[in-house]
């Protein structure tokens, strides 16, 4: 159906709509409380900002889904927003690699883990968060007074004898039975009233602790607890009194730059400002500075935890009332959305607008100083090699395995001096057989190209679309990790599926020289280049894929030759063991419970496998 007539049959109730490109790829998601006119009104109004006409362009079909309330809607949005990452929405810069300190409450006995992502796992999850630097420093300091254990095990498997932490007081020894669940609850209770920003209640709960100990005559654990306080409450005097209303709220304040802002939120736990965070949107050209309030808070509030009571804006929203009955729904309370206007919350405000504008003057800053070094590096490598232009899209390539065993390559992009990291190509050597790296680099080059090749032709045919190729886009530099051997290999390679144009040289290791194909005389770069230094950074990065993959099916091989030497262990239950642990070390972990739940096993190759593992050690 025409994209004219699907709009004629719009319903007008509330819901989501999505925007799809020919690709049928979702490049726009919005919501409204009638789909039909606001669908319509895309191509009613004569004065859309060029991102919608942009947007248009390119739209060739549309979806919806009907929900029962605004409300829903919106929720919905949020969630299609996060999964999708459309083109034209507002998003998050790098959302998906902030940081989150999570807490596995779902575990007998819980731990405390730095993840990027956040899954309905029954954990807790404390974030986002900007500065990684902060989140290890955190991590380290709650270890430090939260003996926690720091094994990775889901389920804790039976030890004769605790580990290092227990005996320098780091961990409580649960896989020795060494504490008892219930105290080891009440530890991590606590561990959560720190991450909530409520030291005062966790001061006072384990002031009542160590004087009950004390009178118990129980005096290394009141020392103990002593301990805890005081580091506790060094951290309490770092924090500053904002609000003498002792409330939990969130202030939000947003600066401007082009096509893209940064929103400060300082986080207020009864009455202390116990951090900041600053966030930046990008696709934010052309919106009304509430428009861009309304999608942070949107998006913001989607992927954390935690909804304060009182949450202070410097922009007014629209949409205040919908979202407020929104945010009240995560909260299971009512939250409260305020523009104050005067008073010490005005001034809060402003402190928070202060930070965003300093936030967003030195990301510009930093930036402008990465595009000179690159543009500086690219001119030197320009000029050093003797390139026709500056090389803004590079490829290395490097080969690896043990001695012959598991052969694989990599192939790493750079572009405009940066890791293009959704390009880079691995592969599997198939032709040659043993340690030959001059063969393997010729298979990879060959096959890299003859892709590039195939795939050119089908796009002029029309029948590839130019976004899901793989290979088609050329370097405008190739480097290859190693010296002449592995460069003439590729050169050949590349004479053969008539690329030989590309500029390509080799880089060797142990003095950093360059070499260049009919060249006898390498080319030496000093050390303090910034061309120099980007070569390096690909031919490393290079180097670390290729050794990643090279492992990966090392490990795999490993794990299974050695299930093959268990009786009873045949192809379908090593498959399925592998799927289930990954590594060889995660299976030895297991107990004979959790290996007879996985899929094909019983309780009787389960006990198997566990006893191997344990007769072997």
């Amino acid at each position: 159906m025409a994209l004219t007539d699907k709009i004629k049959n719009i319903p007008a109730r509330p819901g989501v709509y999505l925007y799809k490109d020919e690709e049928d790829r979702i490049i726009y998601v919005g919501k409204a409380v009638s789909l039909k006119n606001r669908v319509r009104s895309y191509f009613q109004s004569g004065d859309q900002s060029p991102k919608v006409k942009a947007m248009l362009k390119r739209a060739v079909d549309i979806e919806y889904i009907v929900t029962d309330s605004e409300v829903e809607a919106l929720i919905l949005e949020n969630n299609l927003i996060k999964e999708h990452r459309p083109k034209y929405n507002v998003l998050l810069k790098d959302d998906k690699t902030y940081p989150y300190i999570k807490i596995t409450l779902q575990e007998e006995f819980p731990r405390l883990v730095i993840t990027r992502r956040v899954i309905k796992d029954g954990a807790r999850y404390f974030g986002p968060f900007t500065n990684v630097g902060a989140v290890n420093e955190t991590i380290r300091l709650l270890k430090k007074i939260f003996p926690l254990r720091t094994c990775k095990q889901r389920e804790l498997a039976p030890r004769d004898r605790p580990c290092l932490n227990f005996h320098i007081k780091r961990c409580l020894g649960p896989c020795c039975n060494l504490v008892d669940r219930a105290r080891y609850r009440d530890m991590v209770n606590e561990v959560v009233l720190f991450l909530e920003g409520r030291q005062e209640d966790l001061i006072k709960r384990l002031r009542r602790r160590m004087e009950e100990a004390a009178e118990n005559l129980e005096f290394e654990k009141a020392a103990e607890l002593r301990d805890q306080l005081l580091a506790i409450e060094k951290v309490v005097e770092r924090q500053k009194v904002v609000s003498t209303d002792l409330v939990d709220q969130d202030v939000i304040a947003m600066a401007r730059g082009f096509d893209e802002a940064c929103l400060t939120v300082f986080f207020v736990r009864g009455g202390k400002l116990i951090g900041r965070e600053p966030y930046f949107l990008e696709g934010t050209d052309n919106m009304e500075r509430g428009e861009v309030m309304s999608s942070f808070i949107q998006r913001f509030y989607s992927q954390t935890e935690f909804v304060p009571a009182e949450i202070l804006l410097s922009e007014d929203i629209e949409d205040k009332q919908l979202i407020s009955t929104w945010l009240s729904g995560l909260r299971g309370s009512k939250v409260t959305i305020k523009v104050p206007q005067r008073g010490d919350k005005h001034k809060l405000v402003e402190m928070a607008a202060q930070n965003a504008l300093l936030s967003l003057e030195q990301a510009q800053l930093e930036r402008q100083a990465g595009r000179d070094a690159i543009d500086g590096a690219l001119a030197e490598l320009t000029a050093a090699l003797g390139l026709e232009r500056p090389p803004r899209r590079m490829e290395c390539y490097d080969i690896s395995n043990t001695q012959g065993t598991e052969s694989v390559a990599s192939m790493v992009v750079f572009e405009e001096g940066k890791p293009a990291k959704d390009q880079y190509r691995r592969f599997k050597i198939r032709t040659v057989e043993g340690p030959n790296d001059f063969a393997s680099m010729k298979e990879t080059l060959s096959r890299r190209l003859a892709k590039a090749r195939e795939e050119q032709t089908l796009i002029d045919a029309g029948q590839l679309p130019a976004g899901r190729a793989k290979f088609s886009r050329l370097p405008d530099l190739i480097i290859i990790d190693g010296g002449k051997g592995q460069l003439s290999a590729a050169r050949e390679a590349m004479l053969e599926q008539g690329f030989a144009h590309i500029p390509t040289f080799g880089l060797a290791k142990e003095e950093e020289l360059l070499f260049a194909p009919g060249r006898p005389d390498p080319i030496r770069l000093p050390r303090e280049s910034r061309g120099l230094q980007m070569l390096q950074r690909l031919r490393d990065e290079a180097h670390r894929f290729a050794v990643t993959y090279h492992r990966q099916l090392r490990k795999k091989r490993n794990l299974k030759s050695v299930l093959d030497e268990i009786e009873g262990i045949g192809p379908v239950r090593r498959r399925e063991l592998y799927k289930a642990y990954k590594t060889l070390e995660a299976i030895k972990q297991a107990s004979v419970e959790e290996l007879a739940r996985v899929p094909g096993m019983n309780s009787k190759s389960a006990e198997a496998v566990y006893r191997y593992f344990r007769e072997e050690t």
